[in-house]
Parts: structure tokens; sequence; C-alpha cells
């Protein structure tokens, strides 16, 4: 597993923030948004209690249950809302905070599955047998155009509203979360990220980031960072790397 963020060549600050917990099998990565550095309190306020209220869960103050799927998938829902309420909280009680959000994409690995739950256009991608998959959808406009089909994938890529999410933690006292679980293969490698990846590379081309540093996913993400600054790196970007075949799920007690 490996983690790496970077502000890029235009931003000055990093409102990109994650966390990797092995031993919890839990990978989180928050972007925030907001002036006068409130994307980065929002996206590190994100991650703190996401992260605590998790692991407050695993170690035995929810009670444990035989469907390690469906429990994961209420914890990670609860865990969120909870963060978007402090969000919101923070952002109606302090003025240099007003209005601050950020997106939020988490992923619980137990056993032979993974549980993901996202809200705003951070993503989680499934790499297996050579091919890139989009296991997250985009909260955000220009998805909603595709779903409607009124724009094409390849205007999606250059639509000046790419970057504009219709759901963020903080935002509203209220937020819906997505959350779904999918199968963990041998040879599976996950990768979570923030929009400042994808807006600039292809899935293609970060497929092929992957399969050219076979066994090294810090080199497959320092290369993919490498190329998304050397196309003018116009936004934070933050990858997240984690293979199945390491030591990264949480043993469920049944």
């Amino acid at each position: 597993m490996t983690g790496r963020t970077d502000p890029g060549m235009v931003r000055e600050h990093n409102e990109d923030c994650f966390v990797i917990v092995p031993e919890s099998g839990l990978a989180v990565l928050a972007d925030g948004m907001g002036g006068h550095l409130a994307g980065e309190v929002a996206s590190a306020m994100a991650i703190d209690q996401v992260t605590q209220h998790l692991l407050n869960a695993f170690a035995g103050t929810h009670v444990p249950s035989t469907n390690s799927g469906a429990d994961d998938s209420a914890l990670l829902v609860d865990a969120i809302k909870s963060a978007n309420a402090a969000i919101h909280q923070a952002s109606m009680t302090r003025p240099e905070q007003s209005g601050m959000g950020t997106t939020i994409v988490a992923a619980v690995f137990s056993d032979d599955h993974v549980t993901v739950a996202h809200v705003g256009d951070s993503r989680l991608y499934r790499y297996r047998h050579g091919a890139l998959s989009q296991i997250t959808e985009d909260h955000s406009m220009v998805q909603e155009l595709l779903r409607r089909g009124l724009i094409s994938p390849e205007e999606a890529r250059t639509s000046v509203n790419k970057n504009l999410v219709t759901r963020a933690l903080g935002v509203d006292p209220i937020v819906e979360v997505d959350v779904r679980e999918t199968d963990l293969a041998p040879g599976d490698l996950y990768l979570l990220c923030s929009d400042g990846l994808n807006d600039v590379l292809t899935d293609e081309e970060i497929a092929s980031h992957i399969s050219s540093h076979p066994g090294d996913l810090d080199a497959a993400a320092r290369s993919m960072i490498q190329q998304v600054n050397e196309r003018g790196g116009p936004d934070n970007v933050s990858i997240v790397l984690i293979s199945s075949d390491g030591q990264f799920s949480r043993k469920r007690q049944h």
C-alpha cells in the first residue's frame, strides 16, 4: 500500500488529505473546498472524524455483526454523516470557515470484500486483470449530464463544469452517502484519488502507470503525480494505492 499527495503546479495550498490504517483495513481520502484555507480545515476534519468514528467502532464501541458487509456499510454511512454534521456546524459558527466543504471517499477492506462510501467526486477504482474500473460514481454536474445522455464522455472530460460537485460534506446539515460493497480477489489493486488525478489523466493512462510498475505501488503513484505536474498540475492531487495481496484487511469476529 502507498499514499501520496502533491499540491500541483498552480495551487498555493494543498486542500487534499488522506489516511491509511493498515491494521484496520481502512483508507480515507478527502478533497477540501473553500477560501482562506477553509478547504484544508474541512478535509482534515473529515479525515479525523471518519477515522476516529470507525476505529472506535472496530475496537468494540459498536456490537459486531455477523453480516460484516452490512455492518461496514452502516458504520461508514454513520461516520460520514457525523463528519458532515461537524463540518457544517463549524462552517456556521466560524466566519473564516463559512461555506467550507469537502469530498470524501472511504474504503474498508475486510476478508474477501471491500465496502466503499463516498460523497462528491473523489473516486475509488479497481485494477483487475489489467483493466481499470471506476467503482464509485461522481456526484457532479457533469455526471448528471452524462447519465441523461446530454453530453458524451469526451465532452465531459473537457467541460468547464467538470469540477462542480452536486454533493459535498459540510454544505448542508444532512448529506446523502452512497455506499456499496464489491468482492476482493487475489491480485486486485484499489486506487483512491482526488479529481486532481482523473481530471488530467485518462483511465487508460492511469492503468498504464499501474501496469508499468508491477509490484511497486509507490513508483506507480509517483509516476502518475509526475505526469500530472508535467501537464500543468492544475489542482492538488492525492493517490492511495492498495494491493489485495498485502496485509491490509481487518479480520471480523463472528
